[in-house]
């Protein structure tokens, strides 16, 4: 009965120009089965029904797509930190190195300086010898000096005869 009555309004709206404003709306707790209102719930649950799954479907993609995200995230991480990681390690090996090599120097500028001195010690001790030796050949020269002319004297005074003065 609703039904004709539905075909009937359908029928009146296709060939009339005007079309009805809105009609009252029966509601019946009992719809009948293959009526229009029957079909109208049987769409709006299986829009109903089907909106639903597509939810599901989506949290769960919405979901996976984060815990995705997530792990291309920690793997990121992971992989910086690994370089980090491997920086800051050789860093820290620098660091010893310098120290070691800054104690290096440190030794080497010592015996630097110990050389250093020991050099101009030498060098003063050479210096001091040739001034000793320089001495020397003067003492040796003033001394053959002084032979020679002791020596003329007594030659001069030997070819002097006694009593001829």
């Amino acid at each position: 009965m609703a039904s004709n009555l539905v075909a009937e309004k359908i029928g009146s709206i296709m060939y009339s120009p005007q079309l009805p404003l809105a009609r009252p709306r029966v509601s019946s707790p009992f719809p009948e089965v293959g009526g229009l209102e029957g079909s109208l719930l049987q769409l709006i649950n299986d829009h109903h029904h089907s909106s639903l799954i597509h939810r599901e479907k989506t949290e769960k993609a919405k979901k996976d797509a984060i815990r995705s995200a997530m792990r291309v995230s920690d793997l990121l991480v992971d992989a910086v930190n690994g370089g980090v990681q491997e920086s800051f390690i050789n860093e820290k090996r620098i660091e010893l190195e310098i120290r070691a090599l800054s104690a290096t120097i440190m030794r080497f500028a010592k015996q630097t300086d110990q050389w250093l001195a020991a050099s101009s010690a030498i060098n003063t001790a050479i210096k001091e010898i040739g001034d000793f030796e320089n001495w020397m050949k003067t003492m040796e020269f003033d001394c053959k000096s002084i032979t020679a002319a002791i020596c003329n004297i007594h030659d001069s005074s030997s070819t002097i005869v006694p009593g001829s003065s």
